[in-house]
């Protein structure tokens, strides 16, 4: 009696699932997600080896551009619900006596680089909805020593988030006094630890070396 053959099937694998939640997830994270906005000044930082990475949270950056510009950023805290910067904002509004509102709060809470501006032209800097309206603002921030605004800023960060640490990124033609004033107005706030940004060095290989 014969033998009774099967058809055989090859098997055929079904892609549409899978493809249907690659669909969901990057929809979510194009709706989700917010460019990141330039910084107010193009630095070109300076090389080093150091491998170390910059923290992601209680942090206050200083940007120091080409132009001897001093700008400030802070970050918002580990916690969606420490809200940083609004309170930095209050406490520097206390100092110079400007009340700040609702709005204006939420809008430098969100505002996601550094900034330079002169504390009484940031209700107007905060008004504006663009980049290029509110570019004509940031023209440092005051550190003479008859308006040492940056000093105000570390102050407050520093009531605000006592663990908040201080990184430098500056300018590799930034000049040396500009670089001096900052750091004696950090030393002179007792912040005498900061992190340098810097740029990871190339390091060229000898293959004929590491064979030896």
């Amino acid at each position: 009696m014969p033998k009774i053959k099967l058809p055989t099937k090859s098997p055929r694998i079904d892609m549409t699932p899978m493809v249907d939640t690659f669909c969901v997830i990057l929809t979510f994270l194009m709706l989700t997600t917010t460019m990141r906005q330039p910084e107010p000044a193009i630095v070109d930082t300076p090389f080093s080896i150091s491998e170390k990475p910059t923290p992601d949270f209680n942090t206050m950056t200083f940007l120091l551009s080409e132009d001897d510009k001093v700008f400030i950023n802070f970050d918002n805290g580990p916690d969606t619900l420490l809200k940083y910067r609004p309170k930095i904002l209050d406490e520097m509004g206390k100092r110079y006596s400007i009340e700040f509102t609702d709005v204006e709060r939420r809008e430098f809470e969100k505002y996601p680089s550094s900034f330079g501006v002169p504390v009484m032209k940031i209700k107007e800097f905060l008004s504006k909805k663009t980049s290029k309206e509110r570019d004509p603002y940031q023209v440092g921030i005051p550190l003479d020593s008859t308006d040492n605004q940056l000093a105000m800023w570390v102050l407050c960060a520093r009531q605000v988030n006592p663990n908040i640490q201080a990184c430098i990124k500056g300018d590799s033609k930034t000049s040396f006094p500009t670089v001096k004033k900052v750091l004696d107005i950090l030393q002179d706030k007792n912040v005498n630890r900061f992190a340098l940004i810097t740029s990871l060095e190339a390091t060229k290989i000898n293959v004929e070396e590491i064979q030896k």
